[in-house]
């Protein structure tokens, strides 16, 4: 019998007092003393402080675990869970037009993309990671010594598939998500951009339609404009992800070239799609011999202490072409990124070869000897709780300012909230009051091919500190105008 089996064999008495004690910590949570992320007391000093045996406390923590306020962690202790339950509801899954479209938003794109370059505003807009939370310096270090030992082969061409240390520690990485991966199998890139415009290029010709989820990345509909490719945005439930029956009626309707989905961490959503889904979602592609183009860029900034598994483990034919990249977590500067591409290795390679040559050899030699030497993982951990908590805060903070009938998302990882604003709430109006202000703000308008989200925008919480808190604060009066 277990502990916690054994601690439900308790007398009415005992069962008062640690429900008294769970909800004097609810509050307590609910109200800010101990924030998203953030350790609560131990059960000892609990113990210790209410005079109440271990059992009882143990016995309230368990209570609040279950209404979903905190979370245990191995050799750890309690903590608050990263996403508190909110009184503020998500956004409804959304409900793009059926027909493909051809994509066309790049002004607007590039307009938004200018206001990262202004250090005068507030960046609630960009999804840019915290320079604070990267591993620059120690990488910088590595690239110092790596320079200094490995003479003239390091400003040789790395041809694809790439760098042979780091393909190695993607591959043993990536057995932790259930990916039975060989570095044989991984070719390097620039960043995971460059990863989708090429699995883009070798799966689809100009005209093709493509499957996304919607809201999608608008760094991917830019590619795919780019490439002259149609999009057929398919409703997405903002915890959930892609909704599988509907893309399934979709692909009986039309031809359908290739599918993309942000598996895990979804940009904007910050949703991750469950385990099930992702291997019905596998299956019901590959009956149909489509191939599936998982971006798992953000993946490894799950607010959950188990890395969350991907669709290419479920891969059987080869036809899951798993894209990611080492830019939001250790060094955007670095541009270092991967795709597996299972059937298309070869193409991948040719195309790689014919439009950039090769990757810049020292970065990827550096991220390797990173990856090797263990401190990753301590790395994550770090950088996970950093932004669980400032993705906490950023939606207490929206849940307090904004106006009624706004809806917002709750992350499972990542660092930005999708927030649905009141119908009369234009996003791009929105966005240039909000840079007379002095703060960015993505609107939603640029996540679909067909502007389906004109109340919605994305903000990042990558920055939080009291002055964003302040613009947070600002950005709802103006939003309460607009209402």
């Amino acid at each position: 019998m277990t502990d916690r089996n054994r601690l439900d064999k308790i007398s009415e008495q005992d069962r008062k007092k640690y429900e008294s004690l769970a909800a004097n910590l609810a509050r307590m949570i609910e109200g800010g003393t101990f924030r998203p992320g953030e350790r609560i007391p131990s059960v000892r000093q609990m113990s210790r402080q209410h005079r109440v045996s271990i059992s009882t406390v143990l016995q309230a923590y368990y209570l609040l675990e279950d209404r979903g306020l905190i979370e245990a962690r191995p050799q750890s202790g309690f903590y608050v869970r990263p996403h508190l339950p909110a009184s503020m509801p998500e956004p409804d899954i959304s409900s793009p037009e059926p027909d493909p479209t051809q994509v066309s938003v790049h002004e607007l794109v590039m307009m938004v993309l200018q206001d990262t370059r202004n250090p005068r505003l507030v960046q609630l807009g960009a999804a840019i990671p915290h320079p604070d939370l990267l591993a620059t310096d120690k990488l910088y270090r590595i690239v110092a010594r790596i320079a200094r030992r490995g003479g003239q082969q390091m400003g040789q061409y790395d041809m694809p598939p790439g760098c042979e240390p780091l393909r190695v520690q993607i591959a043993r990485r990536a057995a932790a998500s259930g990916c039975n991966l060989t570095p044989d199998d991984i070719v390097t890139t620039s960043g995971c951009q460059e990863a989708i415009n090429l699995c883009l290029r070798a799966t689809c010709r100009p005209g093709d339609t493509v499957a996304i989820e919607s809201p999608m990345y608008y760094g991917i509909l830019q590619v795919m404009e780019s490439l002259d490719l149609r999009a057929l945005e398919i409703p997405t439930h903002p915890r959930y992800g892609i909704s599988l029956d509907a893309l399934q009626f979709a692909i009986k309707q039309r031809p359908v070239r290739a599918c993309i989905v942000l598996s895990n961490s979804n940009n904007p959503l910050g949703s991750s799609i469950p385990d099930e889904n992702k291997r019905e979602l596998v299956r019901l592609l590959s009956r149909e011999e489509i191939p599936l183009i998982e971006n798992n860029a953000l993946g490894e900034l799950t607010f959950s202490q188990e890395r969350p598994t991907l669709a290419k483990s479920y891969d059987q034919k080869g036809l899951v072409l798993l894209c990611s990249s080492y830019s939001k977590d250790l060094c955007p500067g670095m541009r270092v990124g991967w795709v597996a591409p299972g059937r298309y290795k070869q193409k991948i390679e040719w195309l790689r070869f014919t439009s950039s040559f090769s990757t810049a050899t020292l970065p990827q030699l550096a991220i390797a000897q990173f990856l090797a030497g263990g401190s990753y993982d301590h790395h994550l951990r770090r950088i996970r709780r950093e932004y669980a908590q400032n993705v906490g805060r950023m939606s207490l903070a929206i849940t307090r300012c904004f106006p009624e009938g706004t809806r917002v998302t709750r992350p499972s990882g990542g660092f930005v909230l999708w927030i649905q604003l009141p119908d009369k709430v234009d996003s791009l109006t929105l966005y240039k009051l909000a840079l007379k202000a002095g703060i960015t703000i993505t609107p939603g308008y640029i996540f679909s091919a067909t502007e389906q989200y004109r109340n919605f925008i994305r903000l990042s919480a990558a920055y939080w500190s009291e002055r964003a808190e302040r613009a947070v604060e600002k950005l709802g009066e103006l939003a309460a105008r607009l209402a």
